[in-house]
């Protein structure tokens, strides 16, 4: 399967446009709590261990828009958009979420 940000493939043609698809991932809000207890880990301004949870979400959220295509017999994806959103009465959670257009190329 294919994947880009871009609205096409170059050397490849779209043939057919067959969905939209999606995929998404919401962490619970114990990774708030384990992110601030392992404050430790930050290094330079990062944390490794909620960039590594943030990445699995991410890739949960495409993995699952991949499947979806899939389902519709397309090859590629294309115009693939992430968003990230603070959700619950005290943005305890994290929605991430992927889309994108789901196309057979030539």
């Amino acid at each position: 399967m294919l994947l880009t940000t871009t609205n096409n493939i170059e050397g490849r043609t779209v043939v057919e446009y067959k969905a939209l698809v999606t995929g998404e991932t919401i962490i619970g809000a114990n990774i708030f709590k384990d992110f601030f207890a392992g404050i430790r880990d930050i290094v330079g301004g990062r944390s490794g261990s909620y960039e590594r949870v943030l990445r699995e979400a991410k890739d949960a959220a495409i993995s699952e828009m991949v499947s979806r295509a899939r389902n519709y017999g397309a090859d590629a994806i294309i115009g693939i958009d992430l968003d990230y959103e603070t959700l619950g009465k005290h943005n305890g959670m994290m929605m991430v979420t992927a889309s994108g257009t789901a196309v057979k190329l030539n």
